[in-house]
């Protein structure tokens, strides 16, 4: 794409979105026109063949976050219409061809007339990042941030709870070691003759724009090996293996995917390191669930108990025992609350622990028990548990 497609094509037009539409309006009407435009559903159609590289074209611009940002501050410098500059100052109304670099750079403001004076540097770095030009017209090799990688991990469900600081091996490129990330033999690299060191080239774009791009001879290194390494094959960069410890926080959830800056691949002449993502997966207990930060216990209790009421004892998860007080006359299924006993928060406080009662029915009764729940029943014959059930199913 040239520089006069970022400043001068209306996007937002393409895809029939105002510019304050969000990622999913975005997405939403690039499929719908691109269903309706399509080459297959179109067969033979140039038209709708060229209109869906159109849409094709403004989707990747406006559906990529970062792109979208430097396409808007590139209207919104020229205008939202393109830069055309007047017949003043460039010797009458003919055509005038500029370098965005020579007008916008951190030199002297000298060279085209018209050129405006005294913006030091700060339009050029902003163009430096968006057309990939250094500031002051010229191309020049820039840090190269390492690659992000991905791993796994398996937690038991303690340590999920808690934290834990488990050792993680993992492969990456890295700086060939046999060269010493030169990718020559001997060390000694030449400077690329089509780049001249830069890692970058120029093209014209006509209209006097030029872009820059990754110098296909030495793959935007800037260097060439004479005597390529055996090991990398000229690339300065290897496979390489590491142990690293990783602190997987406290309240961790299964299937979460855990951000460490640094920890990915080492970056190029300079650059920074990539990122490592960790996803982590985490094991059932015999005993406790997990509910967000809280954690679940089913805790079993008499029918006495539950009638009457009284005091049960609580497991917690890794620490003593709690006592519930349980009132009288609690139904099966009834949740109570043990503060403070959950999982661990990102704030550093603890959830709550859920204590759900279940009333057990006993299996084997002795004489003395069976002849007691007899008395009860007579004792309670004229209460029936399931008459407003009836009453309610009746009514509806």
């Amino acid at each position: 794409m040239s520089t006069k497609d970022f400043v001068e094509k209306d996007y937002y037009k393409v895809l029939g979105v105002p510019k304050d539409a969000t990622e999913a309006e975005i997405k939403k009407a690039y499929r719908k026109l691109a269903r309706e435009f399509h080459p297959d559903a179109n067969k033979g159609d140039a038209k709708a063949e060229e209109r869906f590289k159109e849409i094709s074209e403004a989707n990747d611009i406006l559906g990529d976050a970062k792109r979208r940002k430097e396409y808007d501050e590139a209207r919104s410098l020229f205008g939202n219409g393109g830069f055309r500059p007047g017949p003043g100052g460039g010797g009458g109304g003919g055509t005038f061809n500029f370098d965005l670099g020579d007008l916008f750079g951190g030199g002297p403001q000298g060279g085209g007339a018209g050129a405006p004076g005294g913006f030091g540097g700060g339009l050029g770095d902003v163009f430096g990042g968006l057309f990939n030009r250094g500031g002051g017209g010229g191309t020049r090799t820039q840090p190269r941030r390492g690659q992000d990688i991905e791993s796994e991990v398996t937690l038991n469900f303690t340590e999920a709870v808690d934290g834990a600081t488990v050792p993680l091996r993992m492969s990456s490129q890295a700086p060939c070691k046999a060269c010493s990330g030169t990718g020559d033999k001997n060390g000694t690299p030449r400077v690329c003759p089509t780049c001249v060191g830069t890692g970058q080239v120029s093209r014209g774009t006509g209209g006097g724009f030029s872009l820059t791009d990754p110098c296909v001879d030495c793959k935007g290194r800037g260097l060439i090996a004479q005597d390529p390494c055996d090991v990398c094959k000229g690339s300065g960069r290897a496979k390489s293996s590491r142990s690293i410890q990783v602190r997987i926080p406290a309240g961790v959830s299964d299937g979460q995917r855990i951000r460490l800056r640094g920890k990915g691949t080492p970056g190029e002449r300079g650059g920074p390191a990539g990122d490592l993502y960790v996803v982590v997966h985490v094991g059932t207990h015999p005993v406790f669930g997990r509910k967000g930060d809280n954690l679940t216990v089913t805790v079993p209790v008499t029918y006495p108990e539950a009638a009457l009421g009284g005091e049960v004892k609580v497991p917690t998860l890794g620490g003593p025992p709690v006592t519930l007080k349980l009132p009288a006359g609690t139904p099966n299924g009834r949740t109570m609350r043990a503060r403070g006993k959950g999982a661990v928060r990102k704030d550093g406080t603890r959830g709550d622990l859920l204590v759900t009662v279940e009333v057990t029915v006993p299996k084997d009764l002795g004489t003395d028990a069976r002849d007691a729940l007899e008395a009860y029943r007579k004792a309670t014959a004229g209460d029936d548990p399931r008459a407003e059930l009836f009453q309610a199913a009746k009514g509806a």
